[in-house]
């Protein structure tokens, strides 16, 4: 029996298959370090799984409206109005199981077979990955190390056309940490204004900023309309494993992303709309603990990665990932990318990094080499990580 077609052009995440092998190489007693998965590694707070054990307790067990628990939307739609500096309510926001979701159905609900949508390269797989499978054709933004992982303008400028439907950013970003600045967005918001383009704006990492000023695209006049905002719980308060996210948008393109909710999923997890009401209303001191040690995290690993042959590292400005440039390393040590790289400080090394191309193809003309950490792990952890990458890379094993 044959399956669809269509699953054919559905993409992955590189991260979790690189944890598989990670998790295999422990089985048969190797030390690794791993710095592939982007999950900050502090509990979540007590508060807010308190707030679950309540509900539970309360018996909020039963089936909610797809598009989240009333008093849950007015919360999230309160916070995103003081937060972005707009005015919106309940009935612009969407809840789902995780910011993953809002990718798919918006994707879904605006890009036809045959349209363009542009996504930020590097950036997070699953927006190629779904934009392909809903048969559109997916065309990279090449983010440049020489301006601190933005875009320029003018090629942005050149790939629009009448096919193209939406525009996909993503600040703090995953996998450079890069940040969009208000001229950045500024220009996206002009151009998709001019040619009538939807927005999609993750903004999962807008709490874990170290330096610079976050800015939403939705605060600029004339994009409220046009911007679908991603974000959630699963970053900024260590929740990854609670599947709890939520979209913003006009209100009636939330009705046809409800119906997808209803469609796919029936409703998110109601005892933990709870969670996230506490999480959004209650204390923050936990959040802002785990972004100051985030940074102490960073300068630690900035300075380590730059003090490694073939190694030149940019300080990132938010999120929890740095994207070292290893041309130089590469060359050094006889590898045609940093693919081998990978292998080799993984093989090697025992330790586990993510090549650039787990975050998209090669733009044309690309020909520097990254790899990207994620250092949301323990200080030790990246000192000892670290340590081993520049003896395997300085002292080939």
């Amino acid at each position: 029996m044959e399956l669809a077609e269509r699953l054919k052009r559905l993409g992955s995440e590189n991260a979790f298959t690189v944890l598989g092998k990670v998790m295999k190489l422990r089985e048969q007693g190797k030390d690794v370090i791993s710095f592939c998965i982007g999950e900050p590694d502090f509990n979540t707070p007590e508060n807010i799984k308190n707030a679950a054990i309540q509900a539970l307790n309360n018996n909020m067990t039963h089936y909610g409206p797809s598009g989240g628990l009333p008093e849950f939307k007015r919360v999230i739609a309160e916070y995103i109005s003081k937060t972005r500096n707009i005015n919106i309510d309940e009935d612009n926001v969407c809840v789902t199981s995780g910011g993953k979701p809002i990718i798919y159905y918006t994707i879904h609900s605006i890009v036809n077979p045959g349209d363009e949508a542009i996504y930020p390269n590097p950036g997070y797989p699953i927006y190629e990955s779904i934009i392909n499978f809903v048969g559109g054709k997916a065309i990279p933004l090449p983010l440049l190390e020489s301006r601190e992982f933005s875009f320029d303008v003018k090629t942005l400028e050149s790939l629009i056309n009448e096919k193209t439907k939406l525009i996909i950013i993503n600040t703090p970003q995953n996998p450079t940490g890069g940040l969009l600045s208000k001229e950045d967005l500024q220009a996206i918001a002009d151009i998709a204004i001019k040619n009538d383009i939807f927005v999609l704006a993750d903004e999962i990492y807008s709490r874990i900023l170290y330096d610079g000023e976050f800015n939403s695209i939705i605060s600029i006049p004339g994009m409220g309309d046009r911007t679908i905002l991603l974000d959630g719980f699963s970053k900024t308060y260590a929740m990854t494993g609670w599947r709890l996210g939520y979209g913003i948008a006009n209100k009636d393109l939330i009705k046809e992303l409800t119906n997808l909710e209803n469609n796919c999923e029936s409703c998110t997890v109601t005892f933990n709309q709870y969670a996230g009401i506490e999480a959004l209303t209650g204390p923050q001191d936990a959040v802002n603990e785990m972004v100051k040690e985030f940074k102490e995290r960073r300068d630690l690993i900035v300075d380590l990665l730059n003090n490694i042959r073939g190694f030149k590292c940019l300080k990132p400005k938010g999120a929890f990932y740095v994207f070292p440039n290893v041309t130089r390393a590469c060359k050094n040590l006889g590898f045609k990318d940093a693919e081998q790289l990978q292998d080799y400080l993984l093989y090697k090394g025992n330790v586990a990094v993510l090549a650039r191309t787990s975050f998209g193809n090669k733009n044309t003309g690309e020909t520097e080499e990254y790899l990207r950490l994620s250092y949301a792990t323990s200080k030790e952890n990246i000192k000892e990580g670290l340590r081993r990458i520049k003896q395997a890379v300085e002292n080939k094993i």
